[in-house]
């Protein structure tokens, strides 16, 4: 038993200069975990609930201040003296504390930092890694990195409508490589963008953010500097997309504001399948907003046999709202968010479920991120095969390139990357 003694938490600040929550938990035989909480720019109505301040005269009013206290008045003295090895336990013994539906009361933010925090140190207390810690002995892929090298919507101020232009690094041998490849296709992308006259300056998640003649240009322009780079697109590296549709969705009209004109549901459709036939396109995320179930059922009848249909606003990484996509086959693939949920072990139990049903599964960071490298030892351990941690550019994105960079070296020959395996179209090219 290693028991919890103390927890405390305090303010920092996010990749955005925003405020987020340090936690710290330390355990009576001298493990002490600490976790730092992302946030989201873009973030899906039905995401846990953030306990903000109000204050506008404290970083306008986006401070947690009251989450600290959560932390420091109700949370470390409910879970004083509980074994922090027993994570399910005290996640429940969190929700339990909170009380309501969507982690309002003590935030989810305070919620999510305590539970890693606790995490981290019971890994300590086992003196293991975190990922072997989580997943014992059958984390062993490393994921494909899907780089966010292009922005448009909520993470830049353009005039891009989608919100992520990704490359897909799978067709290499290790991790390593696939890095490396995107390493070369972000700066052979930065040099074309420079030669065309198109300002190379960056959005929240380190991709470049310039205003294009229509979202297929910028596809276009990353196909050049895959080839540009040397890798033969598709075969080597595929696109993946994170239209974040809530964004530009028109909920009384129930039409999308698409390239200045209003589109129906059925011309977005069209436009995913006509984007898939000229392109290498293998993941697309949000195609329809999150509300828009009927449209969801139609692309994953007539598109998820063929690519990866991801749910990032659609399931907020919500075990229930993933319950009911895959009763009314509305995706293929979990986006995997621990702060749209609150727990580690909410968190485990939509991953384990799509598992379980055969989605895919993709851990993401999120907008205003930290210098936290959970999401990676999350990604290995549960073998998600596909991670989203932003361009391979500023330190809190790189940061968890470069811990799946030492966990792959921890593995060693044990370790596989995914690969191919990773993308139902990869096999096509």
């Amino acid at each position: 038993m290693a028991a919890i003694e103390r927890i405390n938490a305090r303010q920092i600040l996010d990749s955005r200069g925003k405020p987020t929550l340090e936690v710290s938990l330390e355990t009576d035989d001298g493990a002490e975990g600490v976790a730092c909480v992302p946030s989201g720019a873009s973030t899906g109505i039905y995401e846990a609930v953030e306990k903000r301040d109000g204050d506008s005269k404290h970083f306008n009013g986006k401070g947690v201040l009251g989450a600290i206290k959560a932390v420091r008045e109700v949370i470390s003295p409910a879970l004083a003296g509980l074994d922090s090895i027993d994570q399910r336990g005290i996640d429940e013994r969190l929700v339990e504390l909170d009380g309501t539906k969507n982690k309002s009361k003590l935030g989810a933010n305070a919620m999510l930092g305590v539970s890693m925090a606790n995490l981290r140190a019971a890994a300590q207390s086992a003196d293991l890694a975190l990922f072997r810690y989580i997943g014992g002995v059958n984390g062993y892929i490393l994921p494909v990195p899907c780089m966010n090298i292009l922005n448009g919507g909520a993470h830049a101020d353009n005039n891009v409508d989608i919100q992520e232009f990704m490359i897909a690094p799978y067709g290499f041998d290790s991790f390593h490589e696939a890095l490396e490849a995107g390493c070369a296709v972000y700066s052979s992308l930065k040099s074309i963008l420079k030669e065309e006259g198109l300002p190379s300056s960056v959005g929240d998640e380190g991709g470049f953010a310039p205003n294009l003649e229509s979202n297929a240009t910028a596809i276009d322009l990353i196909l050049k500097a895959i080839r540009s780079a040397g890798f033969d697109p598709g075969k080597e590296i595929g696109i993946g997309i994170d239209a974040a549709s809530s964004e530009f969705y028109d909920s009384e009209s129930g039409e999308y504001r698409f390239e200045g004109s209003m589109r129906s549901r059925g011309w977005m459709l069209d436009y995913w399948q006509r984007l898939v036939e000229a392109y290498p396109v293998v993941s697309i995320e949000d195609p329809f907003a999150q509300d828009d179930w009927d449209a969801w059922i139609e692309m994953e009848g007539k598109m998820g046999g063929k690519i990866q249909i991801v749910g990032d606003d659609l399931l907020t990484t919500n075990p229930s709202r993933l319950s009911k996509a895959i009763s009314l086959k509305a995706c293929n693939a979990l986006l995997v968010k621990p702060n749209q949920i609150g727990t580690v072990s909410e968190t485990l139990d939509a991953m384990l479920m799509a598992l379980r049903h055969g989605f895919s599964t993709m851990v993401s960071h999120r907008s205003g991120e930290t210098m936290d490298t959970f999401i990676s030892d999350l990604a290995v351990a549960r073998n998600a095969c596909q991670i989203k941690a932003g361009a391979p550019a500023r330190g809190e994105r790189v940061a968890k390139y470069n811990r799946l960079l030492k966990i792959e070296m921890m593995l060693g020959e044990s370790g596989k990357y995914a690969g191919k395996s990773a993308f139902k179209r990869a096999s096509e090219f």
